[in-house]
């Protein structure tokens, strides 16, 4: 089993840069909720990248158009899937724009890891 991140928001440069600013001057209208509670505005965060390497489950973070290509799927992003042959989501879009903060992403993405 690995789960798939997907952040909505393409991994190119030029859309980073966009990004940055988006984050910066607007955040409450960046269209990606996964991010808004992974990464600050130029990097992750501490909690979430100590969560994410402790869990010893393997986890793959994309953008959307690296795992379109990579995958040749699509689905509404941001979303995380769980990979065991077939994609399942775990949490779609709705499910992640309604996560109040990392706490609460984390405690989601616990309920579905291996115990």
């Amino acid at each position: 089993m690995k789960l798939v991140f997907v952040y909505n928001t393409d991994g190119n440069p030029v859309s980073s840069l966009i990004d940055l600013g988006h984050k910066i001057l607007s955040p409450e209208t960046y269209d990606c909720s996964l991010c808004k509670l992974t990464h600050g505005p130029f990097t992750e965060i501490d909690q979430w990248r100590q969560f994410r390497t402790s869990v010893g489950v393997p986890m793959e973070f994309l953008h959307r158009d690296e795992f379109e290509k990579k995958y040749q799927y699509r689905v509404e992003y941001p979303v995380i899937l769980r990979k065991n042959g077939n994609f399942e989501i775990l949490m779609s879009k709705k499910e992640i724009d309604n996560i109040p903060d990392l706490d609460a992403l984390i405690a989601a993405i616990a309920l579905h890891l291996p115990h």
